[in-house]
């Protein structure tokens, strides 16, 4: 237990809470009558926790970044891979608590075991401390693979512009070719044009998501 705390930056005024936090299903199960609790409840509360911290942390760091991909960051950093890789950089398996069965199959290094655990201490930290070290970890461990995982949520009608731009007197549009379906069910086909000739097409539920994919088109053209 020691040697976790110094590991994720926190020493626990009650250790109770990191010992319930690091006890799977599987062994408060087969230790029923000693009173073992599973950490499911604290994964519970850890998801919130987890969410409110990650959220506001997006929104202090990327003030310029649009709801929609503040959405779609926030999905990937509390993903079960992402989590599980963060437990693993802790070794948090090794702390685990487990029933034999989930031991013998292997438990200490299940990407989803790791996770909700990861999870659960977040929890475990923020009864025994507050929001304030939640926030230290997440933010010195968590949110710096945000500039990567941009990278999967790429605006390519901007990357498309920057790519545009490198050479001068280029002029760049976008055109709605079609639109169909009822209004709960819209879709819009829009195409983009590098000084007037066709070098991508995309469709989507809105002009802004075909807009995004007939730039993505036209970054693929334009690698060729």
């Amino acid at each position: 237990m020691k040697d976790l705390q110094e590991k994720i930056g926190y020493k626990f005024n009650d250790p109770a809470l990191l010992k319930s936090a690091l006890t799977h299903s599987s062994y408060a199960n087969e230790n029923k009558k000693s009173g073992e609790v599973s950490n499911e409840r604290l994964e519970f509360l850890g998801d919130s926790v987890l969410g409110m911290t990650v959220s506001a942390l997006i929104y202090k760091n990327k003030p310029n970044m649009p709801e929609g991909q503040m959405t779609r960051l926030r999905a990937e950093l509390v993903c079960e891979k992402s989590l599980a890789a963060l437990a693993e950089s802790f070794n948090l398996g090794e702390y685990l608590r487990l029933g034999r069965g989930e031991e013998k199959s292997g438990g200490r290094t299940r990407p989803s075991i790791l996770a909700d655990a990861f999870e659960a201490v977040l929890a475990a930290i923020y009864l025994d401390g507050g929001f304030e070290p939640v926030t230290k970890l997440i933010a010195e461990h968590l949110t710096p693979q945000a500039e990567h995982m941009q990278l999967e949520n790429h605006d390519y009608k901007t990357a498309l512009q920057e790519v545009v731009q490198e050479t001068a007197g280029q002029t760049l549009s976008y055109h709605t070719t079609d639109e169909s379906g009822p209004d709960h069910m819209k879709s819009f086909t829009v195409e983009v044009r590098l000084n007037g000739k066709l070098i991508g097409q995309g469709s989507g539920k809105s002009k802004k998501e075909a807009e995004q994919a007939a730039a993505q088109s036209a970054l693929g053209e334009l690698a060729k």
